[in-house]
């Protein structure tokens, strides 16, 4: 049976009727709204075009799609962020804290790059945090300390979730002829995907700080763990 958020939507479709105000959405309400002049509403599109030759109902289509893929990247790099600061132990401290912050820097250029791709098709991006995470397929891990492997699993699952719906919308602007977003999202969905394997990596079973433990144990050094799917997007 497929799972929905509280909004009724799957994890695997992306939130195209949600484009425009919405008074349920944080950040689209202000005590000041009034005192400024509104030129476009949010996940919308530009009617009268934004210099590049795709239909009205394309850029639309593809802005909303983007804008989610970026809100998603704005909620791993919280995630990613929370794990730099908590990074601890012998094997962790100094390696995993550096490879956080490599994956920090990768996203934080992902975003931009999806953002400035969503803007130029005319469609204004989600800036508002509590938003994005209301928009965003992934959502954070619960507040507090875990394990730093919970820590890693977590962000593998988040690379693969957006490496699949990456590849979607990849497969969606090919049909719709959006050669430009094909461009920006395969750039960015191979680097994910290096992101991806540095995680599933560090989470493998061979280990050399485990010391003799496993000689008496009778498990072959191998760890016990809940099983990963790593193809979650058909």
């Amino acid at each position: 049976m497929q799972q929905h958020d509280n909004h009724g939507f799957s994890p695997d479709e992306f939130k195209l009727n949600k484009s425009g105000f919405d008074p349920k959405m944080p950040g689209h309400t202000s005590t000041h709204e009034n005192e400024m002049i509104l030129r476009q509403e949010p996940r919308t599109a530009k009617k009268q075009g934004s210099g590049i030759s795709l239909p009205y109902e394309t850029r639309l289509e593809m802005g909303l799609q983007l804008d989610e893929h970026m809100c998603a990247l704005n909620v791993a790099l919280h995630q990613y962020t929370k794990h730099h600061w908590l990074t601890e132990g012998a094997e962790s401290f100094l390696s995993l804290h550096h490879l956080f912050e490599e994956h920090i820097e990768k996203t934080i250029k992902h975003i931009d790059k999806v953002g400035e791709r969503v803007a130029r098709l005319g469609v204004v991006p989600t800036a508002h945090p509590v938003t994005q995470h209301e928009i965003s397929y992934i959502k954070h891990e619960v507040e507090g300390r875990y394990t730093m492997r919970d820590f890693a699993r977590n962000d593998l699952e988040h690379e693969i979730k957006i490496q699949g719906m990456l590849r979607k919308t990849i497969d969606r602007a090919h049909q719709l002829k959006d050669f430009g977003t094909v461009q920006v999202l395969e750039e960015v969905l191979v680097d994910r995907e290096d992101l991806g394997y540095h995680l599933w990596s560090l989470l493998e079973d061979d280990s050399i700080v485990r010391g003799m433990t496993h000689i008496l144990d009778g498990k072959s050094d191998l760890a016990d763990n809940r099983h990963l799917n790593d193809n979650l997007i058909q």
